[in-house]
């Protein structure tokens, strides 16, 4: 996240609040610095090592808790019980694979629901009044009514089940917890007991209540059907219309089952039997009248034909031998023609004989056939009134056979409920009893601990984190590149006392020295010309080590052969004085005097002083001209290096105008002393002046990092130099104690 903000270069942004001297609006390409909150890993490690303490403390006084909590709870015990849940396999319907399926698919919710009715206040007060706890001096006060005894003896029990309902399988678990473990095992075993005594109740009430309900049915059925076949009864009886057999399927008897219906039918057989009879002896009798001779009559001559045969065969043997006209001969012949005409006349009469006789039969075939024709057609015209009387009658008898198959199939129902009320396993039976418990399962000690550690330790972290954020104060140099979006160019310890300070600045190799050394070395690639020509040191507040970095700068860069001006550009409150209390800038700034006689020359080889001079009645007035400019232009010219120790930033003017006319500002930020927001205002103000900010320097850091080669530790940090001394011409630079109070 980034919490700095360039202006674009389109125009100017007004934001009156950040500039100095009344100045409106920012120039282009200038950042504004806003807050962030930013809790990453090493924050967060920071925050727990900086706030150590408090969290330690806070897990020390959540253990503390836990074994009071331990000590001061009473034991519970508790004791199980396994119950084994069967859903309803009997079928009760004809569709007995169907009823399977749904049972199956249906198996879970049902174990579902018992695991509810398990838990439900009804098995709890059940199990109350079945084990006698109401009236248990051990279990519920005895100084209320019977009423309120049992009220609370439930509320108990319902209060100390736990019901674990299975995710796979049938099998339900429950416990029950008392203080007493006698009661415990007692009670738990009373709720499997009430349990299965009430599922069992209820399938009986279910059973009864279906079994009411469909006698009460059965009964208006009853009556329904007698009602209908009496109305069908009156109305065949008042019609005439007798059936001999009933419809089939639910349907209405047809025609065929009424007596005319059954005599049309039997006469259309005999119709057509007379019909054939007709046929074949009007057949016969048309044969023999074509034929002219049939078998019979050929069978009544056959013995004559035989002699006329013989007759005739002796003639033609005879032949041979004798003539016709022989005697003989004439004999043969003669017997031969009577034989013929015998013949002839037996024929004839036969013939005569069986045509009279087919034409008898085929007479009264005919006369037969007409007769039953007529029948016919007479008990056509009776069926076809019959099927009109008989709309009414089907109707009646539609109703009756509805109501005899609502009859029967409630009479079938009955009867199977009876049968499944009675049948099948029970719905719930009891795997595992509870036993009495040997030892309490609370309170727990070890959980307790755990429980405790935990939440102190979240609660101490939870502590550090708000403080840490209530009081948001940049304590790395991590805090620096997020929250200021600022390069951090060097860390500066604490040290342990307030001489300590000026003895590490004479040590070269001194902690102190080497941070400074390394801040000196940023500095050479601040910029892209190298090390800045004038630098301003300035901070947020006072005390923040501004000073003395700037002369530790100063002395750094004197060791490397710089020609170096140290100003105390101070007007308010300087921080070094010389020997003679006439020069210094402030007299600059009100004469045309040079440079070089208001410059004197310090204990270190190639560094000048440039004092304050004294306090006048308004400073920022005499950096607000441009004399400023010409006092910093000419010392340019005279040393390498010019290092600006400044005023703070917020609050006054004297910063942003020096900012202006030196062009380069380091910033330092006290660790764990300095505000973020307030560090953001007073960037914001130099920001505003157009200058460039290089970088910020944390002084008086405890972080327990390695720093520069040596082993990290905390340090005090402690200023307060004593009153200058002169040494010939040499002014010793001290530094005056208004910065040495962090």
């Amino acid at each position: 996240m980034n919490n700095s903000i360039t202006v674009p270069d389109q125009g100017p942004w007004p934001i009156q609040q950040y500039l100095p001297g009344g100045a409106s609006q920012l120039q282009p390409g200038q950042r504004v610095y806003s807050a962030a909150n930013i809790l990453d890993l090493n924050s967060f490690l920071r925050i727990v090592q900086h706030w150590r303490w408090l969290i330690l403390a806070a897990v020390a006084v959540g253990v503390a808790v836990a074994i009071v909590v331990t000590l001061l709870t009473t034991p519970v015990y508790r004791s199980s019980v396994t119950l084994e849940a069967n859903p309803p396999s009997v079928s009760v319907s004809e569709d007995d694979t169907r009823e399977r399926e749904r049972t199956s698919t249906n198996s879970f919710d049902f174990i579902a629901t018992q695991a509810g009715l398990l838990a439900s206040k009804s098995v709890a007060q059940r199990t109350a009044q079945e084990l006698n706890l109401a009236n248990n001096a051990d279990f519920v006060p005895q100084d209320a009514d019977a009423s309120t005894r049992l009220k609370m003896a439930t509320a108990k029990v319902h209060g100390g089940l736990r019901v674990i309902p299975p995710e796979e399988g049938q099998l339900i678990r429950f416990s029950y917890s008392d203080t007493s473990p006698q009661l415990a095992a007692m009670i738990a075993n009373g709720i499997a007991d009430s349990f299965i005594n009430s599922a069992l109740q209820r399938r009986y009430e279910a059973s009864a209540y279906a079994r009411n309900f469909l006698e009460r049915q059965i009964s208006k059925t009853r009556g329904d059907l007698e009602k209908s076949e009496r109305a069908l009864v009156a109305y065949a009886q008042a019609q005439g219309i007798i059936t001999t057999a009933q419809g089939t399927d639910g349907k209405p008897a047809s025609d065929a089952s009424s007596l005319q219906g059954e005599s049309l039918i039997a006469l259309n057989r005999a119709l057509s039997e007379a019909t054939a009879r007709r046929v074949a002896a009007e057949g016969a009798y048309r044969q023999s009248q074509s034929v002219g001779q049939t078998s019979d009559v050929t069978a009544s001559t056959q013995a004559l034909r035989q002699q006329r045969a013989l007759l005739q065969a002796d003639y033609q043997q005879k032949r041979t031998f004798m003539k016709p006209d022989h005697p003989e001969m004439l004999a043969l012949q003669s017997q031969i023609n009577e034989l013929d005409a015998a013949i002839s006349r037996e024929g004839g009469q036969m013939q005569s004989g069986r045509t009279n006789s087919l034409l008898a039969d085929y007479r009264a075939a005919q006369s037969a056939e007409q007769a039953l024709q007529a029948r016919v057609a007479q008990l056509k015209g009776a069926v076809l009134n019959l099927r009109g009387r008989s709309i009414q009658y089907n109707i009646y008898q539609r109703e009756v056979d509805t109501n005899r198959s609502l009859y029967d199939a409630l009479l079938q129902r009955y009867k199977q409920i009876g049968v499944a009320g009675g049948i099948g396993v029970a719905p719930v039976s009891v795997v595992d009893r509870g036993e009495v418990p040997g030892a309490p399962f609370k309170p727990n000690l070890l959980f307790n601990l755990l429980a405790g550690i935990a939440f102190g330790l979240l609660a101490g972290i939870a502590g550090a984190v708000g403080l840490e954020f209530i009081n948001d104060t940049i304590k790395t140099r991590e805090d620096i590149r997020t929250k200021l979006q600022l390069a951090c160019l060097g860390t500066v310890p604490r040290t342990a006392a307030k001489d300590t300070f000026v003895e590490d600045l004479k040590n070269p190799t001194s902690m102190v020295s080497e941070a400074y050394s390394a801040i000196v070395a940023a500095l050479r690639y601040s910029t892209e010309s190298g090390m800045p020509k004038v630098l301003l040191m300035t901070s947020t507040r006072p005390a923040e080590g501004k000073s003395s970095s700037a002369l530790a700068i100063a002395q750094n860069l004197a060791r490397r052969e710089r020609r170096v001006l140290l100003i105390d550009g101070d007007l308010r409150k300087p921080a070094f004085k010389s020997a003679n209390d006439k020069v210094g800038l402030s007299k600059l700034l009100t004469t045309e005097d040079s440079v070089a006689a208001h410059v004197v020359e310090t204990q270190h080889e190639k560094l000048w002083l440039l004092p304050s001079g004294p306090v006048p009645p308004n400073p920022a007035d005499l950096l607000a001209t441009g004399r400023i400019r010409k006092v910093i232009a000419e010392a340019e010219g005279m040393f390498d290096v010019i290092v600006i120790d400044g005023p703070p930033t917020l609050g006054l003017a004297d910063s942003p105008l020096l900012s202006a006319v030196a062009g380069n500002v380091l910033f330092a930020i006290e660790s764990g002393k300095t505000r973020t927001r307030a560090a953001i205002e007073a960037l914001n103000r130099l920001e505003a002046t157009g200058t460039h900010v290089l970088g910020a320097i944390l002084t008086k850091s405890t972080e327990h990092r390695g720093g520069y080669g040596y082993k990290g530790y905390g340090y005090g940090y402690g200023y307060g130099y004593g009153q200058e001394k002169v040494r010939g011409k040499r002014t010793e630079i001290l530094m005056i104690p208004q910065d040495s109070d962090a």
